[in-house]
């Protein structure tokens, strides 16, 4: 693919100021961590031209459509710090927008996780991977996806989101792959632990089908 990774492509109007310290963000850091260490969000000069992969967002208890991010081409930190977060104060996925404040834009994605959260007001993480174990195996795991003619981060996306979550059957999994997104996989949930757990149990599965030890 020759999609270059980590391009901002919807309409952002970003307020350059820092985020309040009344923000909690432990819990967010430390599954970010998580991901990082697992090499599902991170950077490798080897991997999508040397661009950093994968976000984590965290929706505010109090505002149902805003959101705590992690910030654009963050991926080379292990640990990231309270300037490497930004809130998303609304997002339009029909007029392609996003309104943002923070010391870092908002991810490439931010618009993808903007369409979850719009989809049920239940949903409280979304976490956004880069899976080559997950999104090779996306049939055979019988995971949903939206198609590979449609790109990240566009109201496209953002519209074959809201046509997945129609398919009833398959939000217990709560993972969804993008063909049009190399690797790109989407796992979500009432809580940070939900979203990570859905995750990782395909990532197992996925090795499991890799070493010829599980037909699902």
């Amino acid at each position: 693919m020759t999609e270059i990774e980590g391009v901002i492509k919807y309409q952002l109007h970003h307020n350059h100021t820092p985020l309040s310290n009344n923000i909690a963000l432990a819990e967010l850091n430390a599954w970010r961590t998580v991901m990082f260490k697992l090499n599902l969000i991170g950077q490798n000069p080897y991997r999508y031209n040397g661009y950093g992969f994968g976000n984590i967002s965290q929706r505010m208890k109090t505002e149902a459509l805003q959101f705590v991010i992690s910030g654009t081409q963050t991926g080379h930190l292990s640990v990231l710090s309270h300037h490497d977060y930004c809130l998303v104060t609304q997002a339009s996925p029909q007029t392609n927008t996003i309104v943002s404040c923070g010391e870092t834009k908002p991810s490439s994605e931010a618009l993808t996780h903007a369409s979850v959260y719009l989809q049920d007001p239940q949903i409280q993480a979304v976490i956004h991977v880069h899976s080559p174990e997950i999104w090779q195996r996306t049939q055979e795991l019988n995971l949903a996806h939206t198609a590979a003619n449609i790109a990240y981060g566009t109201s496209e996306m953002a519209d074959a989101v809201t046509q997945l979550f129609k398919l009833e059957h398959w939000q217990q999994t709560a993972v969804f792959a993008m063909l049009g997104h190399e690797d790109g996989v989407v796992a979500f949930g009432n809580s940070l632990n939900q979203a990570a757990c859905a995750l990782i149990t395909q990532l197992s599965l996925a090795l499991a089908i890799e070493q010829g030890q599980f037909c699902p």
